[in-house]
Order: C-alpha cells, then sequence, then structure tokens
C-alpha cells in the first residue's frame, strides 16, 4: 500500500520550529544530518533523467532541478552565515531572493549533478566546522534580518531542517508526482 500524500505538499517534514536551546545530543544530531544530505540527495535523484529535472518537484513548485541547484545555493549561505557568526561580532547577513537565484542561467540551464557535487563539498567543510565548535560557539549569534537574532546552535538546527524539508520533496516528487506524470 502507497503512503498518502503529506497534507501540505508544500511541508511534507512540517514547518521549522526554532528552540531557543539545544542539548548536545541535539547539536549532534543536527550535524550528522547536515553530513548524510549530500549522499541522500546523490541517491534521491539516481535514476532521474532530464525530463524529471525539469518537471517540478510539487504543483506550483520549482522543478527538481531549480530545487537541487536552490538546496547547494542555501547551503553556501549557511557556511558563510556560520563561519561569519565565529569570526564576527553579531554580524548581520545578508537574505537573498531565492526565487530569483533559481531563475539565474546556472540554476535553469546546468545540471543538477553540478549542484550535487557543490553540495557536497560544501557540506564536507561545514562539517569540519561545525564538528570543530565548542558548546559556547553554538551560542554565537548572529542577525538574520528576517529571521532576528539566531544563535549558530539555531542555524544548524535550521539547515539539518532545510535539507531533510527539500530531500522529503524529491522523495515526494519521486512517490507521487514522478508516477504520476507517466
Amino acid at each position: 500500500m502507497t503512503p498518502s500524500l503529506p497534507s501540505d505538499p508544500s511541508y511534507p517534514i512540517g514547518r521549522f520550529v526554532r528552540r531557543d536551546v539545544y542539548a548536545d545530543a541535539d547539536r549532534a544530531a543536527h550535524v550528522a544530518r547536515i553530513a548524510a544530505q549530500p549522499g541522500t540527495l546523490a541517491a534521491m535523484l539516481d535514476g532521474l533523467d532530464e525530463h524529471d529535472f525539469a518537471a517540478p518537484y510539487r504543483p506550483g513548485g520549482w522543478t527538481v532541478g531549480q530545487l537541487v541547484h536552490h538546496l547547494a545555493d542555501s547551503h553556501l549561505n549557511a557556511y558563510i552565515r556560520v563561519k561569519l557568526g565565529l569570526t564576527e561580532q553579531e554580524p548581520t547577513i545578508k537574505p537573498y531572493d531565492q526565487d530569483a537565484w533559481v531563475q539565474l542561467a546556472d540554476a535553469s540551464t546546468l545540471s543538477p549533478h553540478v549542484s550535487v557535487a557543490l553540495l557536497a563539498a560544501t557540506h564536507i567543510r561545514l562539517h569540519t566546522v561545525l564538528v570543530s565548535m565548542r558548546a559556547e560557539q553554538f551560542a554565537r549569534r548572529l542577525v538574520h534580518p528576517e529571521n532576528g537574532v539566531m544563535t549558530l546552535d539555531q542555524v544548524a538546527a535550521m539547515y539539518a531542517w532545510h535539507g531533510d524539508h527539500h530531500l522529503a520533496h524529491l522523495e515526494q516528487y519521486r512517490t507521487y508526482y514522478r508516477a504520476a506524470r507517466g
């Protein structure tokens, strides 16, 4: 029996819930999830073709290819944000227009596999930084103009969720929308 589609296909694992404090075990789980995401992404794309990459990952959503490129773009920003948070005193980070970014030539013409490689390299570096951090470094703060003051613990939690969120979109695409496409 095939499981049913989530009630909100935009948020197949639910929305991110930011907590004020994370235990050491939570932090370790976030870092482990971040480390695993590139391999899971590569496996998720296995067997997909150009038609899949050009198809929306859900009704009204970006294409599968744009989603993969977005994931790399977003997590590059995560890596930079963590480094800024570690090296500057409460920096204000710059948000970006993700919808505009996925319309640019790199996200609309390059193979998503380019962004899988980019995500893998980015996560190796991000994971190296995260596992080297002490608890007090995870308490360092940055200012996100849209999300307010965030600790690096919250940033790690958010990007662990973000990667899993989009991996769930791809699983949802493979299970429901790709099959419906025939």
